[in-house]
């Protein structure tokens, strides 16, 4: 027989143990809400994803907001929901641990951002790349030499990312494409809500073909047209007339040569330009060096490769970012 006591504190245990039950029933209930789970491997595609998606899904971005996407890396976590969610987003070449992930440990299906777009050629327009600090003065002859060995170096600094440029979502049309292909993939994974994925993702259409749009005019009848930016993921910009120049290459947190630095302080007297873009999620030592040398201003140019978390707090998302680029573009250039 139990005393009292003992009575008491067993049906004082089982009471919280039942609740503890139901309230895990009831957390998997929410869990279990019947719509589709969906994973971003950065912010860009996390965006058109939840447009597309709707109410339909709850989409997860891999790459948390305030943090450079280039390098991320995984947790175990991680790693099972690609390999268990209902649809992944990713950009094959962006994000070496996604790309593995998605390869080693996913069987359903994905949507790559690579494949979906029309990604363009790497590298900015403007001046002629000057030859690696310690080979000046260097013949035609001698430069030839070591062309091999040059391109080697720079690969090794330019990611994954291979002859293209994967910053795709600097073209406000591109990111409908990736829209309309996540579209397309949600209806095969959820055929009963088609209509619905079609329905946003023609309205995120809509929303960026008017982003484009205020680029192509706002840009136009500027004083200036070269802009220079701390590294090279602005190069869909050039559809719209402008001209790009890039401290360092595709890598962010690579660091420009003198000679780099020297040709680029000749090209800013020789067009007149007062503005150094530096960046969000990266130092902006370099930029603010250079327009200290000519005592020119800096500014922020957003690359989106992240939504930062001052941005998220203020409810700040693609359309947000992009329209303040464009307004700092246009104070740089005087449009």
């Amino acid at each position: 027989m139990f005393s009292p006591a003992t009575r008491s504190v067993a049906l004082a245990a089982t009471a919280l143990l039942a609740g503890i039950s139901l309230a895990a029933c009831s957390g998997g209930d929410d869990q279990d809400s019947g719509r589709l789970q969906v994973v971003a491997a950065f912010y860009p595609l996390q965006y058109a994803a939840e447009r597309v998606a709707g109410e339909h899904a709850d989409v997860s971005n891999l790459t948390q907001p305030g943090k450079e996407p280039h390098d991320l890396s995984l947790s175990v976590s991680q790693v099972a929901d690609v390999a268990t969610a209902d649809l992944v987003v990713f950009e094959d070449g962006f994000q070496a641990a996604v790309d593995s992930a998605v390869e080693e440990d996913r069987d359903g299906p994905s949507v790559n951002a690579a494949d979906a777009v029309e990604l363009k050629p790497a590298g900015s327009e403007g001046h002629e790349e000057e030859l690696p600090e310690g080979h000046e003065g260097e013949s035609a002859e001698e430069h030839a030499a070591h062309e091999e060995e040059e391109d080697h170096h720079e690969h090794e600094h330019e990611h994954e990312h291979g002859d293209l440029d994967p910053h795709f979502w600097q073209d406000p049309l591109l990111v409908a494409d990736l829209g309309d292909a996540i579209a397309k993939k949600l209806s095969g994974i959820d055929p009963a809500h088609a209509d619905d994925f079609a329905a946003n993702a023609a309205a995120l259409r809509s929303d960026l073909e008017a982003l484009d749009g205020e680029f192509s005019t706002g840009l136009q009848g500027c004083e200036r047209d070269t802009v220079v930016v701390n590294h090279d993921a602005f190069g869909y910009l050039t559809k719209y007339g402008v001209h790009l120049e890039a401290i360092s290459g595709l890598a962010p947190d690579s660091e420009p040569n003198a000679a780099t630095i020297s040709d680029l302080h000749d090209l800013i007297r020789e067009h007149g330009i007062t503005t150094v873009f530096s960046e969000t999620l990266v130092s902006p030592r370099a930029a603010e060096a250079i327009a200290g040398d000519l005592g020119i201003e800096t500014a922020v140019l957003d690359p989106l490769e992240g939504l930062t978390a001052e941005a998220e707090e203020n409810d700040g998302d693609y359309l947000t970012v992009m329209r303040q680029n464009l307004a700092e573009l246009k104070k740089a250039n005087a449009c």
